[in-house]
């Protein structure tokens, strides 16, 4: 695959928006990385610094970084999951939100990026998309993946820069206008790739995490929540299997957040590439003429 192709003379532009360090490794990690050694310009736009995220890895238990400054610790993950995969990265700026639990929930906490008005949250990022002028832009569904506060004020802040970032009469003072032309949804979480990769480690005899979790439509996120069942079919499988290491790498580089022997390791690049080579995106709104199924998120843009 060669980006740039057809009308195009610069480098084609992919901004992923996502919530805390350790979801574009979770979400999208291959895909990125297929399109950066095909010559794409990839910029990943977290929100918060994850401060308020637990430890998920039993190796990590203890550590002292982590202990005493959980937003330093998480720089360093994200720097080094970034130089994995070749992206580019901005932070937000924005105050972790955290999981509120219990019954009732607690109240979010003062300030946090969940409480934000929809306009002082997306401002930072209106100001990236016209800074950077990304042709696709890919976020997460309405339900943000599964149902934190902040992935579902990433969504909606991406759907607000997406439709505000070409219009010059809107966040003045952000930089010149600049239109994305193509809107995505990660699909990570679609349950017909779980499904598939279940069946394929149980006719190889081996164990399988997902079988408790398909009947809840398996969330892959660092946390191991569940989300509701996704709204927005299938439209786009970006073939990208080459990359599935580079994206256990970026993973790994996530120490606090990652088990390395855990969940996301359970089934080898190799049966993966056999299984279920792809990543899964849903188009929901593209400017230039396109249909689907597709399987490049540039298809239309070449």
């Amino acid at each position: 695959m060669t980006i740039n192709e057809g009308h195009t003379a610069e480098p084609l532009r992919l901004l992923a928006v996502h919530a805390h360090p350790d979801d574009e490794a979770s979400k999208g990690a291959a895909t990125m990385a297929s399109y950066v050694a095909a010559g794409a310009r990839v910029m990943v736009a977290t929100c918060t610094g994850g401060e308020r995220g637990d430890i998920q890895n039993a190796a990590m238990v203890g550590d002292a970084h982590s202990a005493r400054d959980m937003a330093g610790a998480r720089r360093l993950e994200m720097a080094r999951a970034a130089k994995v995969l070749g992206i580019e990265h901005q932070w937000l700026g924005f105050a972790d939100s955290g999981l509120p639990e219990g019954d009732p929930l607690p109240a979010l906490p003062d300030n946090c990026f969940a409480l934000k008005p929809l306009e002082i949250a997306a401002a930072p990022l209106v100001r990236l998309m016209r800074r950077f002028r990304p042709h696709v832009v890919v976020s997460y569904d309405e339900n943000g993946g599964y149902p934190h506060p902040d992935h579902i004020m990433a969504h909606k802040v991406a759907v607000e820069a997406f439709h505000a970032a070409g219009d010059p009469g809107k966040y003045p003072g952000t930089g010149e206008a600049w239109e994305p032309q193509k809107l995505y949804y990660d699909l990570a979480f679609n349950p017909q790739r779980f499904r598939a990769l279940h069946f394929a480690l149980q006719e190889a005899g081996l164990a399988s995490p997902y079988a408790q979790r398909l009947a809840a439509w398996l969330e892959a996120d660092t946390e191991g929540h569940t989300p509701p069942a996704g709204s927005h079919p299938t439209t786009t499988q970006v073939d990208c299997g080459e990359f599935f290491e580079k994206r256990d790498d970026a993973l790994r580089a996530h120490a606090t957040q990652v088990d390395p022997d855990g969940f996301f390791f359970a089934v080898s690049p190799e049966m993966q590439r056999k299984v279920w080579p792809w990543e899964d995106y849903s188009l929901i709104e593209s400017r230039v003429p396109t249909s689907v199924p597709e399987n490049d998120l540039f298809a239309g843009l070449r």
